[in-house]
C-alpha cells in the first residue's frame, strides 16, 4: 500500500500525516478523538477495511507524533484545529475530502465542513461529542450513580475526575464489554504519545466544557452521517439524536457497540460505514 509520511508545518504548529492509499481513489481524513490523541489506533483497525480509499490520518496538535504545544490557551483552539486541517488539506493539494470524526474529532470535522462546505462533500461523525455540557454530566452520573450535577459543567467534570478519575468514567461510558476495552489498549500499547498537559490545560481554560455546538448546525451546509454504538453512553442518545434532528443526518446505530463500535460489532460497523462514504461519493 502507498504511504507517504509527513509533519506538515501550520502557522502555530506542525502536524504529523500519515497519507495512504490509491492517490486517485475518494479522499478521507481521519480525525481522531481526546483531545490529544492519535490518528494511529484508527490506522491499526481500519487499514484493511479501508484499502479502496485514500485515507489521511493526522495527530492533531499537540496530541500523539505531533509535537507538543506550549501551556498556552490560545494554541488549542477548535479554529485552530481546522486551520490546521486546512493547511493539511492544502499542502496534499487534496481537492476535496471527506471529514471523518470521532468522539471529540467528530465536532473538528463538522466545524471544518462548516467553514469549507466547497471542499467536502459529507461529513462522518463517529460517536460524536457536540454538545459538551451533556458529556459532563453523563460522566458525573457515572461517577456518583444518583443526583443531579451540578449547573456548571466544569464542576460537574472537575468533581466527577476528583472521585474516580476521567480514564475508569469514561471506560464505563464507552465500552459494553471487558472485551472491547482490552482490544483498545492493546492497539495503542505502542504509541509514541506526545505530552498532552498542554491540550487538557487548554481544554478546561478555553471553556469547552461549557460548548453547546447546536446553534452552528441549523441550515448546515453539508451532507451529514452519524454512526453510534447503540450503548455508547459518552454520545447516545442525546448527542447523536441531537446532531441528526438538527442537521437531517441519518443516524446508524450499530446494535450492542459501544463508543469503539468497529471493534465491537466491526461487520455491522463497516457496512454503515462504507453506506455513508459512497453515498457522498455519488
Amino acid at each position: 500500500m502507498r504511504e507517504e509520511i509527513a509533519i506538515v508545518p501550520t502557522p502555530e504548529a506542525e502536524i504529523y500525516v500519515e497519507d495512504t492509499g490509491p492517490e486517485d481513489a475518494p479522499v478521507l481524513v481521519v480525525l481522531h478523538g481526546g483531545p490529544g490523541g492519535s490518528g494511529y489506533p484508527y490506522r491499526a483497525a481500519w487499514e484493511e477495511e479501508l484499502a479502496d480509499y485514500r485515507v489521511v490520518y493526522l495527530d492533531q496538535r499537540g496530541g500523539g507524533r505531533s509535537p507538543e504545544l506550549p501551556l498556552e490557551p490560545r494554541y488549542f483552539t477548535i479554529d485552530a484545529l481546522v486551520d490546521d486541517l486546512e493547511a493539511v488539506r492544502s499542502w496534499l493539494a487534496v481537492d476535496r475530502w471527506v471529514p471523518v470524526g470521532h468522539g471529540f474529532g467528530a465536532l473538528v470535522a463538522l466545524e471544518y465542513a462548516r467553514r469549507f462546505p466547497e471542499l467536502t462533500p459529507g461529513v462522518v461523525a463517529i460517536g460524536p461529542w457536540i454538545h459538551y455540557p451533556e458529556l459532563a454530566r453523563a460522566l458525573w452520573r457515572a461517577a456518583f450513580g444518583s443526583g443531579e450535577p451540578p449547573e456548571d459543567p466544569t464542576r460537574a467534570v472537575e468533581e466527577a475526575f476528583a472521585a474516580a478519575g476521567p480514564k475508569p468514567l469514561f471506560d464505563r461510558l464507552s465500552f459494553p464489554s471487558q472485551h472491547g476495552r482490552a482490544h483498545l489498549e492493546w492497539l495503542v500499547e505502542g504509541l509514541p504519545l506526545a505530552g498532552s498537559e498542554g491540550v487538557e490545560a487548554a481544554f478546561r481554560a478555553n471553556g469547552l466544557w461549557e460548548l453547546d455546538y447546536s446553534g452552528y448546525l441549523i441550515e448546515y451546509p453539508v451532507e451529514v452521517a452519524v454512526i453510534a454504538g447503540e450503548r455508547d453512553g459518552t454520545s447516545h442518545p442525546h448527542q447523536t439524536e441531537r446532531l441528526a434532528d438538527l442537521t437531517g443526518a441519518r443516524l446508524e446505530l450499530v446494535p450492542g457497540a459501544g463508543h469503539y463500535p468497529w471493534i465491537d460489532e466491526p461487520e455491522a460497523f463497516f457496512r454503515a460505514f462504507y453506506g455513508a462514504v459512497d453515498a457522498f461519493s455519488e
